[in-house]
């Protein structure tokens, strides 16, 4: 495992094997929790991801123990006003940068994922969490509310009522019941975690990368448009396919029963 581009990171690791860009959060003594550091780093590589051609598929994890213990305590808890929003801008920005990647974002999830890191997941597009996970928001216990996006993603995946009530009381819960609310996609064993991560990133690491970032896009579109301002982006999104190479491609090698082989061009 090389890093990528050469650069070490203090928070996180970064590598890109057989298509696929890994980032790794690194901070096992704070239990992976989120600071300015951590964000930047896993913001300046989600970026260079996005434009790197060799990278088709972003999958984000943590460690065997812990995906993200939320925000480092130690760090914010001290905070003025005007530094705390600072903060969120930092989190925020570094949010945007999953949820407008132009590749597809997995996060592949073990052990804990709290506060912030619940929200990562909720940012992301395929959410793999091992059967035994410990999920929730429990920012409402330390007199504040979740303020990574927690408010507003949690009722586009699953009900308002739901997140209300896991919002309100701060209470943690279990994978089985995340995937009942549909807030993630699929439960596996814990040791199977990446690896079924990386083998859905290697099937979709085989369409076209244009096709797959102008349906994320339009996808996206869907939590935030009216459905016929929606349907109007999604025509436009669809016919500027027919400009591309990998659309003559895609239907060719249909047609002639073959392997597509995009060039994303």
């Amino acid at each position: 495992m090389e890093n990528y581009q050469g650069v070490s990171y203090e928070t996180i690791l970064a590598w890109v094997e057989g298509g696929i860009g890994y980032l790794q959060f690194n901070r096992p003594k704070a239990m992976n929790a989120v600071n300015i550091k951590l964000l930047d780093e896993a913001y300046e590589v989600l970026t260079a991801y996005s434009d790197d051609p060799e990278v088709k598929v972003i999958i984000i994890c943590g460690d065997e123990n812990v995906f993200c213990a939320g925000a480092d305590l130690v760090s914010v808890k001290e905070m003025n006003a005007f530094e705390a929003r600072e903060f969120l801008d930092h989190v925020h920005r570094t949010q945007f940068a999953i949820e407008d990647n132009f590749k597809p974002v997995i996060t592949a999830v073990r052990g804990l994922a709290l506060g912030g890191g619940m929200e990562i997941i909720l940012s992301s597009d395929i959410r793999i969490v091992a059967d035994n996970a410990t999920l929730g928001l429990p920012e409402i216990s330390l007199g504040i509310f979740p303020g990574a996006g927690g408010t507003q993603r949690w009722s586009r995946s699953a009900s308002i009522c739901s997140a209300k009530l896991y919002i309100f009381t701060g209470d943690f819960f279990n994978a089985q019941e995340a995937y009942r609310l549909g807030l993630v996609n699929m439960l596996v064993p814990a040791d199977e975690v990446l690896d079924t991560a990386a083998k859905i990133a290697r099937k979709i690491s085989r369409k076209s990368p244009l096709s797959l970032r102008a349906a994320k896009q339009a996808i996206n579109n869907a939590m935030n448009l009216d459905v016929k301002s929606g349907c109007r982006a999604e025509q436009i999104a669809w016919s500027m396919m027919f400009a591309s190479e990998d659309q003559k491609e895609g239907m060719g090698a249909f047609l002639e029963s073959r392997r597509a082989e995009f060039k994303g061009k």
